[in-house]
């Protein structure tokens, strides 16, 4: 963990934009509460085939005018062309958007490709190709494999793809099992990856959303915690104050292990995170958002 330890904390959350008029009032709403945290930005998701292209530019847009709290959006492979993308861009830059996270994005039922852009590193390279440094460039990767991926190895080569053609920082698939980060950093390390990995937050609000969640992206939740949960799937209550519980206490350990920062996967609603935000006294921290030229590392040998 001792590349982790050296780089700066930042905290941030992320939401999906709303498709209703209804969800816009909601997102309207929580999105003022959490930005009384003071999130170093918002991330701001982006549809399967670019199902919500038009609403990410339109929350992102919104978010910094109403917040004046910076936002990333989320930019996929699939269904993307070079033109496309290259619009898309460009009016990102000129709406003054300084990063962004970029994702292959999960493939529409019934497809095998994304489209012209396989690879998120395909996509990096891209971007970096026609904007340099203009951009911040976010990535994901998966301390318990990406459900796709063939074995661990080949799943670390392709996290270190994306750090050699241009990415600064990473944000993980969320996980309740801290060993698994501290694994894969460890990992990260022997190969020579040296940039931010931002651990990926998910805080507990229901039993069958996580179970569904979990079941298709592959993270794991250990069986004290399965069983648990199973208990109160009926007591929303005490569900939700032992998911405050868990997750307070994960936070807590990948912070004392040196994790630079944590990033909330907020699924539009505001309280579980700010109770586990103020819990681990993150409101008391200036939190700002990091510098590209600063954390640009590139991964030794790949």
């Amino acid at each position: 963990m001792k590349t982790q330890q050296q780089h700066t904390r930042v905290y941030s959350c992320e939401f999906f934009p709303p498709k209703t008029p209804k969800g816009e009032e909601r997102l309207h709403s929580e999105r003022a509460k959490l930005a009384e945290l003071g999130p170093a930005f918002f991330s701001v998701t982006f549809g399967a085939g670019g199902t919500t292209r038009s609403g990410t530019l339109k929350t992102v847009i919104e978010t910094v005018e109403q917040t004046g709290i910076p936002a990333a959006p989320h930019l996929s492979c699939v269904d993307a062309t070079r033109e496309s993308l290259l619009e898309l861009l460009e009016e990102y830059r000129q709406a003054d958007v300084r990063q962004i996270v970029v994702l292959r994005g999960d493939l529409p039922e019934g497809t095998t490709s994304p489209g012209e852009f396989g690879h998120a590193n395909e996509l990096v390279r891209f971007i970096r190709q026609h904007y340099g440094d203009r951009f911040h460039l976010e990535v994901a990767c998966y301390p318990e494999m990406h459900p796709e991926a063939p074995g661990p190895d080949t799943d670390l080569e392709n996290f270190a793809r994306k750090v050699q053609e241009g990415a600064d920082s990473a944000i993980t698939q969320y996980f309740y099992n801290a060993d698994a980060y501290e694994d894969f950093v460890a990992r990260c390390e022997a190969r020579g990856i040296d940039l931010p990995i931002v651990p990926g937050i998910m805080p507990i609000v229901g039993y069958e959303q996580l179970m569904r969640f979990s079941d298709g992206c592959g993270a794991d939740i250990p069986r004290w915690i399965r069983m648990r949960l199973k208990q109160y799937q009926d007591d929303t209550a005490s569900l939700q104050a032992f998911g405050i519980e868990v997750v307070t206490a994960l936070c807590e350990r990948l912070l004392a292990a040196g994790a630079p920062g944590l990033h909330f996967y907020t699924l539009n609603r505001a309280d579980p995170t700010s109770t586990i935000w103020r819990n681990l006294g993150l409101d008391r921290q200036v939190n700002r958002p990091r510098n590209a030229a600063q954390t640009r590392t590139a991964a030794g040998g790949a």
